[in-house]
C-alpha cells in the first residue's frame, strides 16, 4: 500500500470549514476535483449530486405543442397583418372550434391528451367548452396576467383530482372524501412554494421570532437553512430518523421517542420531506398513526407543511394532507416526476377548512388591526381574506398582487401533465418506478453491500451511512479508527479526486455523519454500476490504509 494515498486530497482544516456550507455549495468545490480527475485520467466525469431527472414527459409536452398551434389560430382568426403580428383569441365557439381542430389533426401527436382533457373538464366537471378553450388559447399564449392570480379556474380543478389520485393512493377513500376540497396556489417551483409559505406564516404573525418549529430529518437543506435567517431565528428541535436499529441498518423511520418531541404544544410547525431526502423512504404507517395521536391529543395546534414531490415514486402513498387535513399545507412540485424542474412548477394546496385561517381569526386585535392595515388594498373586509390568498399577496409584497401567480402558459403545461395521469390505462407511474428501482439496484450491487428490501422506499435518492459499512466489513476498531483519522468530508472529496464522481456528503441534510447521498435521477442505468464500485474502491481504501498503519 502506497502511504500518500492515505493522505487526504485536502487538509482536515480545510474540509472542516467546507463542512460548514450548504452540500449544494460544497458540490462546486467537488465537481471542479472531479473535473480536473477526469481530465488526467481514464475516469468519466459523474456527477449525480443533483436531483435533477434526464428524463421527460412526452406526452404532455406534446399535447403543450400541438395546443399551441391551435391557440395562434385562435389569434389570426381576429387579425393578422402578416408580419408576425396576430390578435386575441375569442372566446364564442372556442370549444367547437377546439374540437375541429383536434379532428384535423387526429392520430398526432398530443391529439388525444387534449380531446381527453377538454372531455374529462366539461363531462366530469361541467366546464364550460368556451371558456376552457378560452382559457387555454389565451393561457398558452400568455397574453395576459394570470386572473385569478393564485391559479387559472380549470388548473385548479385538474390539480385537485391529480393530487387526491397521488396523495390518497393509500388513503381510506371515506376519509378521502371526508377531507373535502383544496385550495391551491400555482407557485414558481417547489423552492418558491417553500419561501411563501415561511413567509406568510411570519408575516400573519402564526410564527414569529424565536418560535419553537420542529424539523423531521434528514430533510431537503433549505428546511434547516431558512429557519436560522435573521428575520425568522426560529428555535428548531430536530426530529430524527438517523437511528440504527439492532441489526445495525437504517431504515430511516422515525422512533417513537421522536415524535413524542411534536407532543409539546410549544413547538408551533413541523416541516418534512415525504418520501424523505436523501434517505428516500416514505413515513409507515406506524408514524402516520403516531403524528396523527400527537395532534389529536397534545399539539392540537400544530401546523405541518409535508413537502410531498417524491409521492408519485411510492405506490399506495399517504399524504399527511389526506391525514390531518385541517393541520396541513402541502407542498408538491411537477419537477422531479416529469422532468420538468426548468418548467418551474408547483403548487401549495390548503384544505377549505384550516387551522391557518382559524388562527388568524383567533389573534389578538392589534394583530389583527396590524394585519387590517397589510392587506387594505386588496379588500374592503381585510379579514376576510383566506390564508392561501394572503399567500398569493405576501408572495408579491401585497401591493403586485394584481400581478401575482404563475405564468399562464407554465399553468397551461401544469394541467396537461396532472391530466396525463388521471385517465386509464396510464402506466407512466409504473415505469418510472422501474427505471428508478433498476439504478437503486445498480448501485448497490456493485458496492458488496446489502440492500435491505423496503416496500416504503422511493429510490429517487439513495443515503449510504459508510461507517455502518466500515463496520458491516471490517469492524468497530477499524470504524473507529476512521472517524478518529480523517473527516467525513473526507469520503466525498476522495470520490471527487480519485474517481472522477460527485455526490453529496449526508450530514448537510442533518443525516449520519458519515453518509453520503447518490441522486438515482440523473445519469444513465449503467452509470450507477460504476458509481458502486468507486464507493466500494474508496472505503476499501481506507481500510489499506488502516492495515498499513497497524
Amino acid at each position: 500500500m502506497d502511504n500518500s494515498s492515505c493522505n487526504s486530497p485536502e487538509s482536515r482544516d480545510f474540509e472542516r470549514d467546507l463542512s460548514k456550507i450548504s452540500p449544494f455549495e460544497i458540490k462546486n468545490k467537488l465537481i471542479e476535483m472531479a473535473e480536473a480527475d477526469a481530465r488526467k485520467s481514464t475516469a468519466t466525469f459523474l456527477n449525480a449530486g443533483r436531483g435533477n431527472p434526464n428524463w421527460v414527459a412526452t406526452e404532455p409536452r406534446e399535447a403543450f405543442f400541438l395546443l399551441g398551434k391551435w391557440a395562434l389560430e385562435e389569434g389570426r382568426r381576429t387579425f393578422d397583418d402578416k408580419m408576425g403580428i396576430a390578435g386575441l383569441p375569442s372566446q364564442a365557439g372556442g370549444g367547437q372550434r377546439l374540437i375541429a381542430f383536434l379532428d384535423q389533426h387526429k392520430g398526432e401527436p398530443g391529439e388525444e391528451l387534449l380531446r381527453q382533457t377538454f372531455n374529462y373538464l366539461v363531462e366530469t366537471h361541467h366546464s364550460n367548452p368556451d371558456t376552457l378553450a378560452y382559457e387555454w388559447s389565451d393561457g398558452i399564449l400568455g397574453d395576459e396576467y394570470p386572473t385569478p392570480p393564485r391559479v387559472l379556474d380549470n388548473v385548479q380543478i385538474v390539480a385537485r383530482d391529480y393530487l387526491r389520485l397521488v396523495m390518497a393512493a393509500g388513503v381510506d377513500p371515506a376519509k378521502a372524501n371526508a377531507a373535502g376540497t383544496y385550495d391551491i396556489f400555482a407557485t414558481e417551483g417547489g423552492t418558491a412554494a417553500m419561501c411563501y409559505a415561511f413567509n406568510s406564516l411570519q408575516e400573519n404573525f402564526l410564527l414569529q421570532q424565536g418560535d419553537r418549529i420542529a424539523l423531521m430529518t434528514p430533510i431537503f437543506t433549505p428546511y434547516l437553512e431558512i429557519p436560522k435567517l435573521a428575520r425568522f431565528n426560529f428555535d428548531v428541535v430536530n426530529v430524527s430518523a438517523n437511528k440504527i436499529e439492532a441489526d445495525g441498518y437504517h431504515y430511516w423511520q422515525y422512533p417513537k421517542e421522536e415524535i413524542d418531541k411534536l407532543r409539546d404544544p410549544r413547538v408551533k410547525l413541523v416541516c418534512l420531506v415525504n418520501p424523505s431526502n436523501p434517505p428516500s423512504v416514505t413515513l409507515s404507517n406506524d408514524v402516520l398513526e403516531q403524528l396523527m395521536d400527537v395532534v389529536k391529543k397534545d399539539n392540537p395546534g400544530l401546523m405541518i407543511i409535508t413537502d410531498d414531490v417524491y409521492a408519485t415514486f411510492v405506490p399506495g402513498f399517504r399524504s399527511l394532507m389526506y391525514e390531518l387535513p385541517y393541520n396541513t399545507l402541502t407542498v408538491y412540485s411537477f419537477s422531479k416526476y416529469f422532468g420538468a424542474t426548468g418548467w418551474r412548477l408547483a403548487t401549495i394546496a390548503v384544505n377549505e377548512k384550516n387551522i391557518f385561517d382559524d388562527k388568524i381569526a383567533a389573534l389578538g386585535e392589534n394583530q389583527k388591526i396590524a394585519l387590517d392595515k397589510r392587506y387594505e388594498s386588496l379588500s374592503l373586509n381585510p379579514r376576510e381574506i383566506k390564508f392561501i390568498d394572503r399567500l398569493v399577496a405576501d408572495s408579491r409584497d401585497v401591493a403586485l398582487n394584481h400581478t401575482a401567480g404563475l405564468s399562464t402558459p407554465q399553468q397551461i403545461q401544469m394541467t396537461l401533465m396532472a391530466a396525463y395521469c388521471l385517465f386509464p390505462n396510464n402506466d407512466y407511474q409504473k415505469r418510472m418506478m422501474q427505471l428508478i428501482n433498476k439504478r437503486l439496484e445498480n448501485l448497490w450491487s456493485t458496492t458488496g453491500f446489502t440492500l435491505v428490501p423496503d416496500p416504503l422506499r422511493a429510490g429517487y435518492y439513495s443515503e449510504l451511512d459508510m461507517m455502518v459499512w466500515a463496520k458491516k466489513f471490517y469492524g468497530d476498531d477499524f470504524a473507529a479508527w476512521m472517524n478518529e483519522n480523517y473527516e467525513s468530508l473526507d469520503f466525498v472529496i476522495r470520490l471527487a479526486a480519485e474517481t472522477a464522481i460527485v455526490l453529496l456528503n449526508g450530514d448537510g441534510f442533518d443525516g449520519p455523519k458519515w453518509s453520503i447521498r447518490v441522486s438515482l435521477a440523473n445519469l444513465d442505468t449503467d452509470a450507477y454500476l460504476k458509481i458502486g464500485t468507486a464507493i466500494r474502491r474508496i472505503l476499501d481504501e481506507y481500510h489499506d490504509c488502516y492495515t498499513s498503519k497497524k
